[in-house]
């Protein structure tokens, strides 16, 4: 398996958080030069929230202080260590287009942009490289990737990526999607299928590709970025 995206790896040093005393038009300026509409307000290595570029314009008033806005995001943070599905789903649920870090003692470290995670994830290994991907279903009780990951590598195949969701249809089943470094999937699921596991899904690199990218747009679309 590759090693995943954690969210320290992904802190965009070039923005900078704003003080609650800075202005609004500072606050615009910086906006202006970074091209982003949302910035990171930090007191004293406590993150506060964002001040967005629609606060500001609202408010019509450039000598406003930061700390006069009802900030956005309050609660958008994650910790270093998290995994970079993290980033995402807490920018999606609270429509902001970036996430605070903090380190184990609570502290800001920096900040995250969605736009940035779209872009590693899309050049990440697991997108690059050459594979083909499989759907599996199966029973909650019956899921081991470390068991189907020992039958896939009998292939001389590894798996590159991997996902898990509760099957919509019935509650005690999981799908299961594996992306691996094999264009020809026809051993491996003959093996699968030999040891039970039902294969619902198996798709060639390209269509595979233009759905994560159509995916990939979709997510910046609906995040405005």
């Amino acid at each position: 398996m590759l090693n995943v995206m954690i969210a320290e790896e992904l802190i965009n040093h070039m923005i900078p958080p704003l003080k609650p005393k800075d202005s609004a038009k500072k606050a615009r300026l910086w906006m202006e030069e970074l091209r982003c509409n949302q910035l990171p307000v930090v007191e004293d290595e406590k993150f506060l929230g964002l001040v967005s570029e629609d606060l500001i314009f609202e408010a019509n008033d450039a000598e406003k202080s930061v700390a006069d806005f009802d900030l956005i995001g309050k609660r958008c943070v994650v910790y270093g260590s998290s995994h970079f599905y993290d980033v995402i789903k807490i920018a999606s649920d609270n429509s902001v287009q970036m996430v605070g870090v903090l380190n184990n003692q609570e502290k800001y470290i920096g900040v995250i942009t969605v736009q940035d995670t779209i872009t590693s994830f899309a050049q990440s290994a697991a997108i690059q490289i050459p594979g083909g991907i499989l759907v599996l279903s199966m029973n909650q009780i019956d899921y081991s990737l470390a068991e189907i990951s020992r039958l896939i590598e009998e292939n001389n195949a590894k798996i590159l990526s991997s996902s898990i969701k509760e099957d919509e249809l019935d509650p005690s089943k999981l799908k299961l999607t594996l992306k691996v470094n094999r264009l020809d999937l026809t051993p491996i699921v003959a093996t699968l299928e030999r040891f039970g596991y039902k294969i619902i899904a198996r798709f060639q690199e390209t269509k595979v590709l233009d759905e994560e990218k159509g995916k990939i747009d979709m997510l910046l679309k609906y995040l405005d970025i």
